[in-house]
């Protein structure tokens, strides 16, 4: 859906959305099937009857049998239909009229000769300038994206994808370090503007899936900066483009230090964006001095002075002091272990093991109330991590102590480690069946000792028959099947025979349990 959407915003015309969607309205869009799992078929009732045929894959071998054939209005009503189980289409066709109203008057902007004779309107419609300051950038950039509308719950999307195809080709004939930081502006735009749209769409009936929306940007964004971050020529940038370089950093401490809630990580692009900049040792000091002056000047216990120390003790790491960074972030009012990967990822990089294990020992307390993907990514560090070790003694102590949000990762390192008793310790603890385990590593464990496997069907059998009821019972005689097969792989028939007696004893009041076990010729 969202590529046929994406497809309406750049081949359709607005009166011919507005066609499609009176179709839709009217019920004329019938027999949609989905053909050889790449083409839509449908039929349009009009004055005739139209034969559409979608294709997803590649959008321009789409066709439709009325005289206009490419991207026609019943095409887009074949679309508003296949959008109506997800959302109301006439809001969608809203905003696709929003965002091919922006995008023509981008079209304008690059058209624009200089003949207009309004002053402020001429630079509204001039295209940015590399000689020009990043502030005039921005202000471009406001302008071309004035008025738009958040009428559904894409709008985020699709305005981010709008900013990467419409802003970032403008600077392609740039000088190659302009040019990224270019690229960088055009993130900390959308950036920005999300911020504003949340704050705006607070009172909307929009307002859950604007929040939704700005997480998923918020990933993207970081996504882009971690492959933009190591394409900046920061050198050049300070030698021949200061000016620049200047404004952009000051955005960027006036946006990352505000300590504002958002899914945005200014945070982090301010701290990354300084790690580039370790080569210049003024602009560190001049900044770290601003740094001390506003930490002196914040109210202790607020957001803004944790985010204020985080930056301050972000210089301190740049310095290869963590041991002081540490000390200076133990006044947070609050520790979150996502603040930090980007020291995690760094250390990875550069094979710097002993300071990304300190790391991770100082974020080991913040792990117990972390989000899923944080705790994965912990654990992957770490793993990373001990593999270098003389012993892998802390890193189980870890993943014990996290138990049981650890389990998946503490159970795949037993099974690669070859540590199977502790592995069928851990699956008994956490009382999990042997039905909802790898069949692979149940054999694997088999192959190496079949005793070892013993404790965890006894469980499940017990566990079965505790259930009292005939499915419980068929699923405990599937266990006493495997349970007998070990017995007898280890030439242990006496004990076997012994066990089932003890068993069939036990729960003789057990009826159709004793009549599952006579099925299995286990009792007479």
């Amino acid at each position: 859906m969202n590529y046929l959407i994406e497809r309406m915003q750049h081949d359709f015309e607005v009166p011919v959305l507005e066609r499609g969607w009176e179709f839709v309205h009217k019920g004329r869009v019938k027999d949609i099937q989905l053909m050889h799992g790449i083409e839509i078929h449908a039929q349009v009732h009009g004055a005739q009857i139209y034969k559409v045929i979608l294709d997803l894959e590649q959008f321009t071998k789409s066709s439709c049998s009325c005289t206009k054939s490419k991207s026609c209005r019943h095409m887009a009503a074949v679309i508003f239909t296949l959008y109506a189980p997800y959302a109301r289409p006439e809001i969608l066709l809203q905003q696709l009229k929003q965002a091919i109203l922006v995008k023509g008057r981008q079209q304008q902007t690059r058209a624009a000769t200089g003949t207009l004779k309004a002053e402020k309107k001429a630079e509204r419609l001039e295209a940015p300038l590399a000689s020009q300051p990043p502030s005039q950038w921005q202000r471009f950039f406001d302008q071309q994206f004035y008025g738009y509308s958040l009428s559904q719950q894409h709008s985020i999307e699709l305005f981010y994808h709008a900013t990467q195809d419409s802003l970032v080709p403008l600077a392609n004939a740039w000088e190659n370090s302009v040019r990224r930081l270019f690229e960088l502006h055009v993130l900390l735009f959308v950036m920005r503007k999300v911020e504003q749209f949340l704050v705006d769409s607070k009172s909307s009936y929009l307002s859950l899936y604007i929040e939704s929306g700005s997480k998923v940007v918020a990933k993207l964004c970081q996504e882009q900066m971690d492959l933009l971050m190591p394409k900046l020529d920061c050198k050049r940038l300070a030698d021949h483009h200061s000016a620049a370089l200047d404004q952009t950093l000051s955005l960027l401490g006036e946006m990352a230090l505000g300590g504002s809630d958002s899914p945005m990580q200014w945070l982090g692009v301010y701290r990354s964006f300084w790690w580039r900049l370790a080569e210049q040792p003024k602009r560190l000091a001049k900044e770290q001095k601003r740094l001390e002056l506003l930490a002196a000047k914040s109210t202790p216990l607020t957001r803004k002075r944790d985010v204020l120390l985080m930056a301050l003790a972000h210089f301190q790491v740049m310095e290869r002091q963590d041991s002081a960074a540490r000390t200076l972030l133990e006044q947070l009012s609050k520790r979150e272990a996502r603040d930090f990967f980007l020291y995690l990822h760094r250390f990875y990089e550069a094979q710097q093991w002993d300071r990304m294990l300190s790391w991770l020992r100082w974020l080991l307390p913040t792990m117990q109330r972390a989000q899923q993907e944080e705790l994965r990514m912990f654990c992957t560090y770490w793993m990373e991590a001990v593999s270098l070790q003389p012993d892998d003694s802390e890193w189980v102590d870890v993943m014990i102590s996290l138990l049981p949000r650890t389990y998946y990762f503490y159970t795949s390192y037993l099974m690669k480690s070859e540590r199977f008793k502790s592995w069928v310790d851990l699956q008994i603890a956490n009382r999990v069946p042997p039905i909802d385990l790898y069949s692979a590593d149940l054999k694997l464990v088999e192959a190496k000792d079949p005793s070892l496997l013993l404790p965890i069907y006894h469980q499940a059998v017990e566990r079965c028959i505790a259930e009292k009821n005939r499915t419980a019972y068929l699923m405990a005689v599937k266990y006493l099947k495997k349970l007998q097969a070990y017995y007898k792989k280890l030439d242990k028939p006496d004990t076997w025979d012994e066990f089932i007696y003890r068993l069939a004893t036990r729960y003789s009041r057990l009826r159709a349990l004793q009549e599952e076990l006579r099925k299995g010729k286990w009792i007479p």
